[in-house]
């Protein structure tokens, strides 16, 4: 009993320290996409509370993610044209529809379909989205309004707002990003930082120098340093219903089935879906106790969750990875944190308002920017490079493509190359997609045979067929008799062969010592030169 006890204790203490990280990042993330501030913490209020009782996996966080900011602000702006508030419930009518589509996922137990997409198309994604979002945000701290509305011209334009910036909203943007910049290093120095989140310094920072500006009211000040007339008021806080209730808003259904809004639901479902299963299993190699998600369940929660934010006026909701890992870090210990951490949301909104309409927006601008630069960090192209010039290419093309176009053509164009690519190092249209794989079963062992390709785009077929011997305690996969073996599916494996310790199983990878890698890296695509292209007469198609 007294461990039960002190099992809620640790997950309200985590819920309520998430809690103070997710507060300014759903109001950021929700005026990022052109969504009312309180659409965000609806949507985390809903996550917590609704969604964790609904199969959510145990110690993530659902809420709105950085991630889907692009594809919020772009349905807004597309669906409305220039009307914001008619484009705003014309997304929300998108995100109810594609929020059933994911509970379809879930019910067919399509978990495992984010398995599908390459490694570097979706690193190339996420690098463009946080782009897409330092290209916009920049100009928020600076206190400045671009005339541009796409990626490219907006980062052409940041050189003409720093000279036009505000220098007390600039001053407020700037020491934002020091703190936030400067957390991860000066937490290992000065041990109470650890237990103080960066974003709550922020705040305590922000909110003070706002009030000194008296951002409250409109006026305007002369700078001593260029003697320059600048404007502020409330048009630079956070604006905020006083009711929270009177924030619900519902869905425009009247042009969901045209052909933009189709669009929009489907980078929704997709995108949506993709980035919180790939959240998922990151938590869960974070798991202290080493439990095993059901992605099913989890997508089921989120795709639940969707349902109703979607219906009430909120963003969608994924499993999101910076506050599901600091819930772990914080000590959380069942699904109970995220239901405090919503529970902790709700509280504050209802009975503090005011205190929200105080945060700067350029606090939590700073607060999107950084979480874009940790996105597109150079440090990704150079992960990237490390597993192989031709991951470089993919990546860089699904980035390039996104920033010009948008995301669905973005990671088309990504997963294109990627298929042209292998087409080229011998792999057979047909074994792009169906693996031919040779079963021997005995003494209580396995072995699965790969002939021809072992590649993204039929991983799917190689992993159900694994999924069969789910009762073995020793699987072989031989990789002899396969050409090719892509970086994506050596990833994969490298991730089953930890997963089957975690559950006192053996995975053995055999017959690459033949196989040239195109880089050093351990993870790198292989091929293996001189081998006959296609299966052997003894190979049977997966199913």
């Amino acid at each position: 009993m007294q461990s039960h006890s002190s099992g809620w204790k640790s997950d309200a203490v985590s819920g309520f320290l998430v809690f103070l990280i997710a507060l300014p990042l759903c109001l950021g993330i929700a005026m990022a996409s052109g969504f009312p501030p309180v659409a965000g913490i609806l949507t985390a209020v809903i996550g917590g509370v609704v969604a964790t009782w609904m199969g959510s996996a145990r110690l993530t966080i659902k809420g709105p993610a950085a991630g889907l900011i692009v594809i919020a602000l772009g349905a807004v702006q597309e669906l409305g044209g220039g009307d914001m508030r008619l484009g705003y419930r014309r997304a929300l009518a998108a995100i109810t529809v594609a929020a059933v589509i994911q509970i379809v996922f879930a019910l067919v137990r399509a978990g495992t379909f984010g398995d599908f997409f390459p490694s570097s198309v979706v690193h190339g994604m996420l690098a463009a989205i946080g782009i897409i979002i330092f290209s916009k945000q920049a100009h928020v701290l600076l206190g400045v309004s671009p005339a541009g509305t796409q990626p490219l011209k907006l980062l052409g334009e940041i050189p003409h707002s720093l000279s036009l910036l505000n220098p007390e909203i600039a001053l407020i943007g700037v020491l934002s990003l020091v703190i936030l910049f400067g957390h991860p290093y000066l937490k290992g120095r000065l041990a109470w930082l650890k237990r103080v989140p960066a974003p709550l310094l922020v705040l305590l920072v922000a909110v003070p120098l706002g009030l000194a500006f008296d951002l409250g009211h409109a006026h305007t000040y002369t700078f001593s340093l260029t003697h320059e007339a600048y404007k502020l008021g409330p048009d630079f806080l956070v604006n905020l219903p006083s009711n929270f209730l009177s924030a619900i808003t519902f869905p425009d259904f009247s042009a969901v089935f045209s052909a933009a809004s189709l669009k929009y639901i489907a980078m929704f479902a997709l995108v949506g879906s993709i980035e919180s299963l790939l959240s998922v299993k990151a938590i869960d190699s974070l798991d202290p106790e080493q439990h095993r998600s059901n992605l099913d369940k989890d997508l089921l929660a989120t795709g639940v969750g969707n349902l109703a934010a979607g219906l009430l006026g909120g963003l969608p909701m994924i499993s999101e990875i910076v506050r599901s890992s600091a819930n772990i870090g914080y000590g959380a210990k069942s699904r109970l944190s995220n239901f405090f951490h919503g529970l902790f949301l709700l509280v504050f909104v209802a009975f503090a308002p005011a205190l929200i309409h105080r945060i700067p927006l350029a606090a939590l601008a700073a607060m999107l920017i950084y979480t874009g630069v940790r996105l597109a960090s150079p440090r990704e192209f150079v992960k990237t490079f490390r597993i192989g010039p031709e991951q470089l290419l993919i990546f860089g093309v699904t980035l390039m493509t996104t920033l010009a176009t948008d995301l669905l053509v973005g990671v088309a164009a990504g997963i294109v190359v990627k298929l042209g690519m292998h087409l080229l190092n011998g792999a057979t249209p047909r074994g792009l997609f169906r693996p031919f794989i040779v079963e021997r079963e005995e003494d209580g062992r396995v072995e699965l045979r790969v002939e021809g390709a072992a590649v993204f785009s039929n991983f799917l077929g190689l992993k159900k067929r694994l999924a069969r011997f789910s009762h073995v305690r020793e699987v072989i996969i031989d990789l002899s008799r396969a050409r090719l073996v892509d970086h994506t599916v050596m990833e994969k494996l490298h991730q089953l062969e930890s997963e089957f310790g975690r559950e006192q199983r053996h995975l053995e990878l055999r017959g690459l010592n033949e196989h040239r890698r195109f880089s050093r890296h351990p993870l790198a695509a292989r091929k293996k030169p001189g081998l006959r292209i296609g299966p052997s007469q003894d190979a049977s198609s997966a199913s």
